[in-house]
């Protein structure tokens, strides 16, 4: 299914995904957790993640290159600086951590699903798509890019 290859913008599959988490929760709310704390630790993950997609962005203005998930052709730089020393997508990273803390917050272990299916899309769809391009556009620098930074963490 390539046709749905960078398409849509990360950040509308999180909103959708947060959405899929707490109608989950709604399906079974029978069997939510008691997690102490739980709010501040949901809070912890939300400002982490938007700590890290922050980061990612300055990291990218900084570098002059292109923020646009859905135009990755526009790349000029190959970032390796700040959260890109330890992950090759600190801004999608930092959504997921946004998306763990609305399920820490929900209390249901089902709504976890959506953080799963989160993580499908966004690989397959966006992430694994940029990395051919980014491969064909810098070839060997990138390639050992990849060799030494994770995808995820």
């Amino acid at each position: 299914m390539k046709s749905l290859d960078h398409k849509i913008p990360p950040p509308v599959i999180a909103l959708a995904c947060a959405g899929l988490a707490w109608a989950l929760a709604q399906l079974l709310p029978g069997i939510t957790y008691l997690l102490p704390a739980r709010l501040a630790i949901a809070v912890i993950l939300v400002l982490a993640g938007i700590a890290l997609d922050l980061s990612g962005l300055l990291v990218f203005r900084k570098a002059r290159t292109t923020v646009n998930p859905l135009s990755p052709e526009k790349s000029t730089a190959i970032v390796q600086a700040g959260p890109y020393a330890f992950t090759r997508n600190p801004m999608y990273l930092g959504m997921a951590f946004i998306l763990l803390g609305v399920c820490v917050y929900l209390g249901n272990p089902l709504s976890l699903v959506a953080l799963v299916v989160f993580v499908a899309y966004i690989t397959r769809f966006q992430i694994i798509p940029e990395e051919r391009l980014l491969l064909d556009k810098f070839g060997k620098p990138y390639a050992q890019y990849v060799d030494t930074v994770r995808r995820w963490i």
